[in-house]
């Protein structure tokens, strides 16, 4: 029986595609991007993204192109996109930021019209539907990430469209992985009964300055230090993970590590309540979706087809920076902040800069991520600390051509 098989089938009921087990979102995703594109490809994404993300795609031998996006939500705005690029790129890669989908539909007839594939990133979108279908069953391929929904810190899935393609995915997953140890299967299943304990005894802020002290965080600020020499010397050894395993493990060092039965068991019995995990979700982001800072992207999402149950809801504030300082004394840490654009932190050496990066830095600079989970908690901390709501420049230089009530069609 494949490796991880029976959590797979359980995955493949929910979203009726097959689907392969991987440790991590981030290999499912290498996965894809090694079966359908070639080294050397262009591949269009949104530079609101998980630096993580640039460096799997670069270790598969891939060159990043960055598209313009949407104020409204930091996803790829495909008409915004210039025939140019359109005509150059091999691949699209979505992104679903925070759990709000990405023009899939037109994403989806624009490759298709291209004859290249479009590869969902769902790793913060499982639940995630456009028109009652799923996000991770437009494309060519999907990852998922239980670890953004179940809280289980591990495992993820790539869904694809056959059984043929789905075993062929198993073999090169096999070759990918490290042996498990008990150790870090210990590790990876205490983890998220540790950050449990400190959330329900209210001990986020003494345990995060601890951390912070120690120097135990990976990151010292939104991304992690780019070491671009080092990074460049790694191009010629591309595709593989291991010149790149300095940038593709931070925040997950097991992100391709072998899981023994006790962590496959934990996982499948998170998964059991993913259908109460999303319920929870709706209504966080029901209340969050009413506030004055929400995103209108994330008002429009909500009045078109009732509160989504995303990973994080987008809110956009002044000062946002400071603001995540302070919420941290009310028990807040506001993590998932993809801030600069991955244009502005990698650097044309690395990426091909977006031809209109204005929104995406101004979305990536006022979006604060909230926990649906802990909505009472961020909307009493901001009002407390008296938070004021983004607004566009009056210049209108933040250019937009993909109104919010058109999100993922």
């Amino acid at each position: 029986m494949p490796y991880g098989s029976r959590l797979a089938a359980t995955m493949t009921r929910r979203i009726g595609r097959e689907c392969v087990y991987t440790p991590s979102a981030r290999l499912a995703l290498y996965l894809a991007l090694r079966r359908w594109c070639r080294p050397g490809a262009r591949v269009l994404m949104s530079p609101v993204n998980d630096d993580v993300i640039l460096f799997v795609v670069l270790a598969a031998g891939l060159r990043p192109v960055q598209a313009p996006v949407s104020r409204w939500d930091g996803n790829i705005d495909p008409a915004a996109v210039p025939a140019s690029t359109w005509r150059a790129v091999d691949a699209v890669l979505t992104t679903n930021l925070y759990g709000l989908p990405d023009r899939v539909v037109e994403l989806r007839r624009r490759c298709a019209a291209l004859g290249i594939p479009l590869i969902e990133d769902a790793a913060h979108a499982i639940g995630t539907h456009v028109d009652g279908q799923p996000i991770g069953t437009f494309g060519r391929a999907a990852a998922f990430s239980l670890s953004k929904h179940v809280a289980g810190m591990a495992g993820g899935f790539l869904a694809v469209d056959d059984a043929r393609t789905r075993r062929e995915l198993e073999l090169l997953r096999d070759d990918l992985l490290t042996p498990r140890r008990l150790r870090d299967d210990l590790a990876t299943t205490l983890r998220p009964l540790a950050r449990s304990a400190v959330c329900r005894l209210h001990l986020v802020h003494p345990v995060w300055r601890m951390l912070r002290h120690l120097g135990a965080l990976e990151r010292d600020d939104f991304r992690m230090a780019l070491r671009a020499p080092r990074l460049a010397a790694c191009a010629g050894r591309a595709p593989g993970l291991t010149p790149y395993e300095p940038w593709v493990r931070v925040d997950l060092h097991g992100y391709r590590t072998r899981h023994g039965a006790l962590v496959r068991g934990q996982l499948a019995l998170r998964m059991a309540g993913l259908d109460r995990d999303l319920t929870r979700r709706r209504v966080g982001v029901s209340l969050l979706s009413g506030t004055a800072w929400a995103s209108p992207a994330l008002r429009e999402q909500a009045a078109y087809d009732g509160p989504p149950p995303l990973f994080r809801a987008p809110l956009l504030v002044d000062d946002r920076d400071a603001l995540v300082e302070r919420l941290v004394r009310h028990g807040v840490v506001s993590g998932y902040v993809y801030d600069p654009p991955l244009d502005d932190y990698a650097g044309a050496e690395f990426v091909e800069p977006s031809p209109d990066p204005a929104a995406a830095r101004w979305f990536a600079a006022h979006v604060l991520p909230a926990d649906p989970f802990l909505a009472r908690r961020v909307i009493s901390a901001l009002t407390r600390e008296r938070a004021t709501t983004a607004r566009l420049p009056i210049s209108g230089s933040v250019a937009d051509t993909t109104p919010p009530a058109s999100l993922g069609r």
